[in-house]
């Protein structure tokens, strides 16, 4: 099979490989997406892989089809399609032990430290990390938008947005558009999206979102007051990672509100002392966020968000802008580290 691989830091190229064989519980799957996340780009070409262990395939936002099973896992299983959870936690920790996966003290992780789904076919370790989808009419591509979906999904959770709520989103990428959509979906309004390229702010608007603004050009809290009747939103949500955006952000809630963190932190990231001020005189609650929760209790948003996909009523394909075969990723990776080309979300997939 051809699998993208990175052989040391700078080089990632496509190769042919051994299709693995499932043994034990593992499950084979045929890879039908898989998409290019924000943190793959920096893995590829200035930081490497997590420990360091090459080659390594990349990619963890995938799914597809099961084409294997294990001796000990279910023969049925065979011939399902759905999306795969790639955080394998230890299962022993403290996190774990509180069905905190993500937050887990010693996991692996498909894509990053073991063989990931940039290849024709990826080792599953169980069918603990298949989330099945029920709707065969699904387009196999949307699969590859099932973590980054599910990750917006849990920072409209961790803001406790409810019907009637009010947010402010700081970022107009793929999370920030499907986290736009999530707080609909959950009954809040009015969304404002905020961001500082105007492609990015026009290609939202292209995308349904009523709502969005260039935070270097415009008042954002004013903005946001005209739509809201005169009031600061209930929460807000940065997605980007920097200290101007999480300065507005501050600024942009209203007291008592929460403002949740999502964004990766860029260097040196610092807000202003009157925004510091802030903080306080509003007593605003700050939260961080961490990926997703894939457990049952109190609900798991894996399955929450395949369910919405299934049912139509949560929308992403219309956010992939670019598709590459094998072959042609690493040029297509290359690409967007270099910044030849605009992405909303690019993916792998098998029908390129």
């Amino acid at each position: 099979m051809k699998a993208a691989q990175e052989f040391a830091i700078g080089s990632f190229k496509t190769v042919d490989v051994p299709v693995p064989k499932p043994g034990g519980e593992q499950l084979l799957i045929k890879v039908a997406a898989c998409g290019i996340c924000g943190s793959d780009i920096p893995r590829i070409f200035e930081l490497g892989t997590s420990k360091q262990k090459y080659p390594l395939t990349i990619g963890h936002e995938f799914g597809g089809e099961i084409t294997a099973a294990g001796p000990l896992a279910d023969p049925a299983l065979v011939g399902k399609t759905g999306a795969v959870f790639p955080c394998i936690p230890c299962r022993t920790c403290e996190s774990c032990l509180t069905a905190d996966y993500a937050m887990c003290l010693d996991y692996d992780y498909l894509g990053s430290r073991s063989d990931g789904g940039f290849a024709e076919y990826c080792l599953v370790p169980s069918s603990w990390h298949f989330v099945e989808t029920k709707n065969p009419a699904l387009d196999p591509d949307s699969l590859a938008l099932v973590e980054p979906c599910t990750v917006a999904q849990h920072a409209i959770r961790k803001a406790e947005i409810r019907a009637g709520n009010s947010v402010v989103i700081f970022g107009a990428g793929p999370i920030g558009i499907m986290a736009a959509r999530w707080a609909r979906l959950f009954g809040a309004g009015p969304v404002m999206l905020v961001d500082v390229v105007d492609q990015k702010v026009a290609f939202a608007r292209e995308r349904g979102e009523r709502f969005v603004v260039n935070g270097i050009t415009q008042d954002v809290p004013g903005e946001f007051r005209k739509i809201n009747n005169g009031a600061l939103p209930d929460a807000a949500i940065e997605g980007t990672g920097t200290g101007a955006a999480l300065a507005q952000a501050i600024d942009c809630t209203r007291t008592f509100g929460t403002v949740v963190l999502m964004g990766n932190p860029h260097k040196d990231t610092t807000i202003p002392l009157s925004r510091h001020s802030q903080i306080l005189r509003k007593e605003l609650i700050l939260k961080g966020m961490w990926n997703s929760h894939f457990a049952a209790t109190p609900i798991n948003e894996w399955t929450y968000t395949v369910d919405m996909l299934d049912a139509g009523k949560m929308q992403v394909m219309d956010l992939v802008t670019h598709r590459a075969s094998l072959e042609d990723l690493p040029r297509l990776c290359e690409d967007i580290y270099k910044q030849r080309v605009n992405i909303c979300k690019a993916i792998y997939s098998a029908k390129a």
